[in-house]
């Protein structure tokens, strides 16, 4: 009987300059998803991987990359031979770096240009100039870019859709068929989602061909070391209870999630005036600001950040100590992406929800998704007074958005046995 030795960096066959830079991440060894992908990446396979936060998705398709180009040799003039597509700006900013920090050691150098909406197009289109190896990008500005013939992506030999639930849910579904309708036929394609709605399960069968299925299951050793509380209180009273938090706990960072952009800067300033270092994180902001707050709030210049679910998805914050959903996440699954931003990099976290009478049937559906039951907790001091009784789901409810009062068309017919 032969007991398998776990994989390291070296043994699937990286080079020795990816496997530096790894190492001096402290990468102590690969994750599963990494075990699982890189092969097949470096093989030429497409890869379908179910890649939840946390689970070093990025160094999964990077790497290989990276080892492919490093392979291939330098081209001059430069062509992009690998594309990878993103939800947020955030996000391809990160992975941009990524990428940077792991092909430091590598020979030949890599560019990599990464390019985003909601800044000035010209200084993207200066960085194009000479080419680039990898392109990370939104959807929306990779099109302007094409447009403005700035780049090509006719060599493009890999397209890596990152966060595909994502892609489709903020509405790139037609900048999406754009981009792959200029792509080469001859391709490798890998697409990774945390989540796998209708939508992007028909987005796979159209892209992928005979692709690897990678969905690796949680372990208590995978798992995020995450607690999850449930508090109970009328919802006027959240920031205070908020303000007893924070200061009780001592966090030295909390990331706090609201429903809209007036509310991120409602509670900031309300936060600010308590006596907190605390900034409103929403998409209408500039990229210079969204920039520099998400650095402040890295660096520890910034106590509290409050943010809509632009925030919920891509941004890695390391030591993390709590997250706070003083409105509940919309969607259901956005649930676990929301608490995901701590508990990273085997660190612990806390994950607080705010529960009032209006939305403790939501809350529900969010128990009854995730497979959880959490004891709803009261805080002394913030007794809950409203006395709407919550209204149990109805069987085989979608786990859709909050409801309001009024019935929707789906719910009447579901009702009269319609549906």
């Amino acid at each position: 009987m032969t007991v398998d030795t776990p994989p390291t960096f070296v043994s699937l066959a990286l080079c020795p300059q990816i496997v530096r830079a790894v190492e001096e991440r402290n990468y102590a060894a690969p994750t599963p998803i990494q075990s699982a992908v890189i092969p097949g990446v470096l093989s030429g396979r497409d890869v379908w991987a179910c890649a939840h936060t946390g689970s070093g998705k990025t160094a999964a398709f990077a790497l290989p990359i990276l080892q492919r180009h490093s392979q291939a040799g330098r081209e001059t003039p430069r062509r992009v031979r690998s594309l990878i597509l993103v939800p947020t700006r955030e996000l391809a900013a990160q992975i941009g770096a990524s990428f940077e920090s792991y092909a430091r050691y590598l020979p030949d150098p890599v560019k990599v240009a990464v390019v985003f909406g909601g800044v000035s197009i010209n200084p993207q289109m200066m960085a194009l100039r000479g080419g680039a190896d990898i392109v990370v990008a939104t959807p929306g500005r990779l099109l302007d870019l094409m447009e403005h013939n700035a780049l090509s992506l006719r060599s493009v030999a890999t397209v890596v859709l990152d966060e595909a639930d994502r892609l489709l849910d903020l509405g790139f579904a037609d900048e999406l068929s754009q981009v792959l309708s200029s792509l080469p036929e001859r391709r490798q394609n890998l697409l990774f989602s945390a989540t796998f709605p209708p939508e992007v399960n028909a987005l796979a069968a159209i892209l992928l061909n005979d692709p690897l299925r990678v969905d690796v299951p949680s372990t208590p050793e995978t798992v995020p070391d995450i607690t999850q509380r449930a508090i109970h209180v009328d919802a006027p009273r959240r920031t205070q209870l908020l303000l007893r938090l924070i200061r009780e706990h001592g966090w030295s960072r909390v990331l706090v999630f609201v429903a809209t952009k007036y509310s991120t800067e409602h509670v900031a300033d309300k936060l600010h005036r308590a006596g907190l270092n605390a900034e409103a994180f929403h998409g209408e902001l500039s990229q210079g600001a969204r920039t520099q707050t998400l650095a402040d709030f890295k660096a520890e210049r910034l106590q509290v950040l409050v943010a809509t679910d632009v925030a919920a998805r891509g941004i890695d914050i390391t030591h993390l100590p709590a997250v706070v959903n003083y409105d509940l996440p919309r969607s259901t699954d956005d649930y676990i992406h929301r608490i995901g931003r701590t508990g990273r990099a085997g660190q612990s976290g806390v994950a607080v929800s705010f529960v009032s009478a209006s939305t403790e049937s939501h809350f529900r559906l969010i128990e009854k998704r995730h497979r959880m039951t959490l004891v709803r907790e009261i805080v002394p001091g913030f007794e809950p007074v409203e006395t709407a009784a919550p209204v149990a789901p109805l069987p085989g409810a979608s786990t859709g958005g909050i409801k309001g009062k009024r019935k929707s068309k789906k719910d009447k017919l579901r009702e009269r046995g319609l549906k």
